[in-house]
């Protein structure tokens, strides 16, 4: 009876899954989820365990990291684990393994030692972080609650310096120039809006601060038309500061 139940669950999942996880989309076949018989994906689409549920576009939705995820697939298409350089989440990477019970893949990821990376550059160069800020005001009688507000911060440099101090927080997207190595960009920017944690990346690669300027407020635009939706308060508070970092 329950194999009977299990061909029927079966039926219902095409040989090409779409997955949203976390609010990344991911598209791979069947087989690949259920080559490990006994990992928690293995169970889900093979009709042991109840599937997930599906998103709003019919996409079977999974509340877990969906970066990280690329990597459990890759794991189960290629059964080894292979890290870019820099990557610095090996330890939440290991949880999502142990989540999807996959006891190998924990284990490789344990053992992926920094020997098994080729070796980080300590090469000499410049690297400018700059951003664009204000103050998020707050509403409904609560003016005098400001926080510091980043609507991205920029990274400027030699490519293979940029990559190597900031790894996987480094979105590539508006570079135009993807795959040539051997030159400079002012299209890079980073996934978080921590100026801190970038300063922290970059004295760990020992990078120190050789200079800054920053503009005035915007204060007396006040006036200025602007577009729907744009808090003129914060507008007034607009501000622009570029910090110039060294490594000798």
């Amino acid at each position: 009876m329950q194999e009977d139940l299990t061909t029927t669950d079966m039926a219902e999942f095409s040989p090409v899954v779409e997955l949203n996880v976390g609010g990344v989309f991911y598209t791979t076949a069947l087989s690949t989820l259920t080559r490990e018989p006994d990992s928690l994906l293995g169970h889900m689409f093979s009709g042991k365990t109840n599937p997930p549920a599906r998103d709003a576009k019919g996409k079977y939705f999974l509340d877990r990291d969906g970066v990280l995820f690329r990597y459990v697939l890759d794991f189960l298409r290629n059964q080894a684990i292979v890290l870019p350089e820099s990557f610095r989440e090996k330890e939440r990477l290991k949880q999502e393994a142990l989540y999807f019970r996959l006891p190998a893949m924990a284990e490789a990821v344990e053992s992926y030692t920094d020997a098994s990376v080729p070796a980080k550059s300590s090469a000499p160069g410049y690297i400018t972080v700059g951003y664009r800020g204000s103050f998020a005001f707050g509403r409904d009688g609560l003016a005098d609650v400001k926080f510091r507000k980043l609507s991205r911060i920029l990274v400027c440099g030699r490519v293979t310096l940029c990559r190597d101090v900031f790894g996987e927080t480094l979105n590539e997207s508006r570079d135009p120039d993807h795959g040539l190595t051997d030159r400079y960009t002012s299209r890079f920017f980073l996934k978080h809006s921590f100026i801190e944690q970038a300063f922290d990346m970059l004295q760990e690669q020992g990078f120190r601060l050789a200079g800054s300027c920053g503009s005035g407020t915007a204060g007396g635009a006040a006036a200025e038309q602007l577009k729907p939706g744009v808090d003129s308060e914060e507008n007034r508070w607009n501000h622009y500061n570029e910090f110039v970092f060294v490594r000798e």
